[in-house]
C-alpha cells in the first residue's frame, strides 16, 4: 500500500450535480452573460428552444442536402458519359445499306438534308470532307453524312434526361427534409416539449405564485407531473424548501401560541389567588354561620337545608384552595378513586340550578370504574363540564348523559348532551382561556381552561367535538390507578 493518504475520485465524483456524464468540468462552470449571450438569455423558454432547435434542423436539413445533392449527381455525370460514349460509337458505325438501328431509334434517329436541319456550311463542308464522321454542333442534336448522298443522319442526345433526373433527385430530396423538418417541429412544439419542458415549468411558476400568495393547497407540485431529469430535480427541490418552510412556519405559530397560553394562564393563576383571596374570608364567615344555625335549629326540614349550605360552602372552599393550587402549580395527592360517585356529586352540586330539574340525566358508568386523582379536583372538572351541558341543552327537552368506557391505559369519560352543538369557529379554541359562545353573565369562558389544566395535571387528556347527531361531546381520559402509583 502507498503512503499517499489522498483517496481515489471516481469520474462520477468529479461531475457537478446534473452534469452529463463525460464532459469536462470547465464545460460545466457557470459563465456571466455579456453581449448577444446576455440578449440570447433574456429571451423566453420558448422561443429560445425554438430558436436553437430550428437552427440544429436547419443545419442537419443543410449537410444533408449539400452531401447526398453532389454525391447524385457525380453518378449521373458518369452515367452519362457512359451512355454517350455508347450512343457515339454506335452512331459512327451506322451503315446505311444495314438501315435505322433499332437501339439508336430510341434517340429520335432521323433522315434529312441540311436544309431541313439547319445545318450551317462550315458543317456541311466538314462531313463532306470527312466522311463517316459525326459532327456536333454543340447542343443536343449530333450530325453524320450519309456517303453518297446528299442526306444527314441526326441523333438527340439524352441530355435533357440526365438534367431532369438531376433536378427530380434535388427537388425530391429538399420536399423530403422540408416534411421531415416540418414534422420534427410540430412535434416537438406539440408533443415533447410542452409536456417535458413547458408544463414542468409552468408547474413550478404556478406553484411559486401559490407560495407567495400563501395558499398552501396549490404550491406543492403533484409528484406525478414531476419527471426524472434536472427539471425533476428542481421541482422536486422546489417541494422539499416550502415544505420545510412551511414547518417552521407551524413550528413558530406553535411557539407564539405556546407563550399565549402561557401569558393567559399566568394571567389566569393571578386572576385565580385574587379570587381565592378575596373568596376566604366570606366563606369562613358563612360557614361559621351556618354551623351555628345547625346548633341552634330543631326543625328538620331547615337541618337538611342548613346541611346543604354546608355541603355547598365546603364545596366552595375546596375550589378556593384549587384556585389557589393552580396559581401556585402546586401538586395535588392522587388516589385511586371511585368514578361514578364524583359525577354524582359533580351533578348533585349541578343541579343546584333550577333548570336541572327540566333536563333528563342519565349515568351509564360502571361500578368497577376507578381513577387514578384527586376526588376534590375532578369533582370540579365535572362540575364545570355538566354546567356546560346544562347551559347548552334547552329547558324541557334537554338530555344529558355521562358514560364511561375503559381503555388502556385507563377510563374515556364522555359527557353528551343533545344542544346545539358548539360552533365550529369556536370548536378549535374552545378550551383557550375566556372562550365562550355566552357573551352574557351565564358563561366566563374560563370554565372548560380550567378543567383542561386539572385534567392535564391529572395526566390525561381533554378534547371536544360535535355529534353527527346533533349535540356536543366532552370526552375526558383519565389514567388508571395500578398499584399505588398512577399508571
Amino acid at each position: 500500500m502507498s503512503g499517499n493518504n489522498e483517496m481515489h475520485r471516481g469520474p462520477e465524483e468529479s461531475q457537478p450535480i446534473g452534469a452529463a456524464p463525460g464532459l469536462p468540468a470547465r464545460l460545466m462552470e457557470a459563465r456571466p452573460l455579456r453581449g448577444i449571450s446576455r440578449r440570447f438569455g433574456d429571451l423566453r423558454v420558448r422561443p429560445k428552444l425554438m430558436v436553437l432547435h430550428n437552427s440544429f434542423f436547419l443545419l442537419l436539413a443543410c449537410a444533408v442536402y449539400f452531401t447526398v445533392i453532389p454525391v447524385v449527381e457525380g453518378r449521373l455525370r458518369q452515367a452519362q458519359e457512359r451512355e454517350m460514349t455508347l450512343i457515339l460509337n454506335a452512331f459512327s458505325a451506322l451503315l446505311p445499306e444495314a438501315g435505322e438501328d433499332i437501339a439508336l431509334r430510341a434517340y429520335d434517329l432521323r433522315q434529312g438534308t441540311a436544309a431541313e436541319f439547319g445545318l450551317p456550311d462550315e458543317a456541311v463542308e466538314w462531313m463532306r470532307q470527312y466522311p463517316g464522321r459525326v459532327w456536333r454542333s454543340g447542343g443536343e442534336h449530333i450530325y453524320k453524312l450519309i456517303p453518297g448522298t446528299e442526306r444527314y443522319y441526326r441523333l438527340t442526345l439524352p441530355l435533357r434526361f440526365y438534367e431532369g433526373v438531376a433536378a427530380g433527385v434535388q427537388m425530391g430530396l429538399f420536399a423530403a427534409l422540408g416534411v421531415l423538418y416540418v414534422l420534427a417541429v410540430l412535434v416537438l412544439e406539440l408533443i415533447i416539449l410542452p409536456r417535458y419542458v413547458y408544463q414542468p415549468l409552468r408547474l413550478l411558476l404556478e406553484a411559486d405564485a401559490a407560495t407567495r400568495r400563501g395558499d398552501r393547497a396549490a404550491e406543492i407540485i403533484d409528484e406525478q407531473f414531476i419527471p426524472g431529469d434536472e427539471i425533476g430535480l428542481i421541482l422536486r427541490s422546489h417541494n422539499d424548501t416550502v415544505r420545510a418552510l412551511r414547518r417552521r412556519e407551524d413550528e413558530l405559530e406553535n411557539a407564539r401560541r405556546n407563550l399565549e397560553a402561557q401569558d393567559r394562564l399566568v394571567s389566569l393563576g393571578i386572576l385565580s389567588a385574587s379570587v381565592a383571596h378575596e373568596m376566604n374570608t366570606p366563606l369562613a364567615v358563612l360557614h361559621g354561620s351556618i354551623e351555628k344555625l345547625l346548633e341552634k335549629s330543631c326543625d328538620e326540614a331547615m337541618r337538611a337545608r342548613l346541611e346543604r349550605m354546608k355541603r355547598v360552602t365546603d364545596r366552595l372552599r375546596r375550589i378556593s384552595h384549587s384556585l389557589l393550587d393552580f396559581a401556585r402549580l402546586r401538586r395535588e395527592s392522587m388516589e385511586e378513586t371511585p368514578l361514578r360517585p364524583l359525577v354524582e356529586e359533580a351533578w348533585h352540586l349541578v343541579a343546584i340550578d333550577e333548570k336541572a330539574s327540566q333536563v333528563e340525566f342519565a349515568i351509564d358508568i360502571p361500578e368497577e370504574a376507578r381513577v387514578c386523582g384527586n376526588g376534590g379536583r375532578l369533582v370540579q372538572v365535572f362540575v364545570n363540564l355538566l354546567r356546560n351541558a346544562l347551559q347548552a341543552v334547552a329547558a324541557g327537552e334537554g338530555r344529558i348523559r355521562v358514560r364511561a368506557e375503559e381503555t388502556p391505559p385507563g377510563w374515556r369519560i364522555l359527557v353528551e348532551d343533545n344542544g346545539p352543538g358548539i360552533p365550529p369557529e369556536i370548536l378549535p379554541g374552545v378550551f383557550d382561556a375566556f372562550v365562550s359562545a355566552r357573551l352574557d353573565a351565564e358563561g366566563t369562558g374560563l370554565g372548560l381552561t380550567v378543567a383542561q389544566g386539572i385534567v392535564h395535571q391529572h395526566g390525561g387528556e381533554i378534547r371536544a367535538y360535535n355529534r353527527k347527531e346533533g349535540g356536543a361531546v366532552l370526552e375526558v381520559l383519565l389514567p388508571a390507578h395500578s398499584g399505588g402509583q398512577p399508571q
